[in-house]
């Protein structure tokens, strides 16, 4: 029975990745493909890593297995976050589609009390909307996803 649930676990593992490699081709902007380089890839990961443990039937592995599954659930997200706001402060997503911008107001402020370009910026300052809307437009000349 347990070679049954293994196979099991790993044919839905591979799944649930597969499907995040797919997201991550074929949605729009970077910030939906956020979402499908985090959930379904942490769900993977963690079916695999039962998989393994029930094939070699030993704790051993599992508490070998346990820091893979921590450390993937605590840099995932933080990459997510700083990938989002890179996408944002760039103008790489669709603002037709956020239900809350809370970023907004603060960088408007943040840009009105400093004169200088923020460093963090580069250097420079926020893309206005058509600056925007012209890299929008470059990446999609160029085939972007």
């Amino acid at each position: 029975m347990i070679p049954l649930v293994t196979a099991a676990l790993l044919v839905l593992g591979a799944f649930f990745s597969l499907a995040a490699a797919i997201g991550l081709l074929r949605f729009p902007d970077a910030l939906s493909r956020l979402h499908a380089a985090t959930k379904p890839q942490i769900l993977g990961l963690i079916l695999v890593v039962i998989a393994i443990a029930l094939s070699v039937g030993s704790w051993q592995a599992l508490l070998l297995l346990i820091p893979v599954v921590v450390l993937q659930m605590l840099t995932a997200p933080i990459a997510a976050h700083m990938v989002g706001r890179a996408g944002y402060r760039t103008g790489t997503f669709d603002a037709e589609t956020l239900v809350d911008d809370a970023l907004a107001p603060d960088l408007a402020a943040a840009q009105r009390a400093f004169r200088e370009p923020a460093p963090e910026l580069g250097g420079r300052r926020m893309p206005s909307g058509d600056d925007q809307a012209q890299s929008r437009r470059d990446d999609e000349g160029r085939g972007a996803l």
